[in-house]
């Protein structure tokens, strides 16, 4: 048995991690343990203080006694916020304070995108515009280019929550692009578990959501990879050999 550990903010889509787990079909358990988010706005000043050493922390004790190998910060907003730099400092804090293997969801789109390929993507985003620009401007640094971004302007992680398929299907037509390898859905308020296979069907081409690309980076911290059609070609796909 591999045990995941993730830290989720506040109660948004955190069911799609039991989903998740189910969608596997192997020996992995998923534990999850909410952090207090304080103010929930995607807002600068807000985001930084969700994703402070000091709320992360209060998490890990419950993850180590439940046995977890790695732990990923299930956030996107409050890593990539941090810039690409501060975003390193946080999971290096993150993984000296848990005495294991960490990340956050920001790299996990990142090393999504390289494992499938994806030199150019479409940015769906529920977040206000200064935000979804800072997630582009994270992926840029990167190196991956982004042909597009498309978002919504949704101040609360609640109201994203509250989002069902016909919601998450406008936002991934709207935002995807011709010349873009993937579409990336970023944020783990987002309920995405149920319709990848789906999506990608729709739109021909690989999606990475928040929460998918969440438990394959703590997968891949652990050395593990799992054969799982139902959560779309990132968990069907041979690793790529980097050049």
């Amino acid at each position: 048995m591999t045990a995941l550990g993730f830290l989720y903010p506040g109660h948004s889509a955190e069911d799609d991690y039991p989903r998740i787990e189910q969608l596997l079909g192997s020996d992995v358990r998923l534990d999850l343990v909410h952090t207090d988010i304080g103010e929930d706005a995607h807002r600068v000043d807000a985001l930084l203080e969700m994703g402070s050493a000091g709320r992360l922390a209060a998490g890990v004790e419950k993850l180590r006694m439940a046995g977890a190998e790695s732990v990923v910060w299930a956030c996107t907003s409050g890593s990539f916020v941090y810039g690409w730099e501060g975003a390193h400092d946080q999971v290096r804090t993150l993984a000296l304070t848990a005495g294991m293997p960490a990340s956050s969801t920001s790299f996990a789109f990142v090393h999504a995108a390289r494992e499938i390929g994806a030199k150019r993507v479409a940015v769906g985003a529920t977040y206000p515009d200064d935000v979804a620009d800072l997630f582009a401007e994270f992926l840029r640094a990167a190196g991956i280019e982004v042909v597009g971004v498309r978002p919504s302007g949704i101040i609360t992680a609640a109201e994203v929550g509250t989002w069902g398929e016909a919601e998450v299907f406008a936002l991934a037509r709207e935002a995807d692009d011709v010349s873009a390898d993937a579409l990336l859905l970023p944020d783990t308020a987002l309920h995405t578990a149920a319709h990848i296979p789906t999506l990608e069907k729709e739109l021909g081409k690989p999606v990475l959501t928040a929460n998918q690309v969440t438990v394959w980076e703590a997968l891949r911290l652990t050395d593990r990879r799992v054969n799982a059609p139902a959560l779309g070609a990132l968990f069907t796909r041979e690793p790529l050999v980097q050049a």
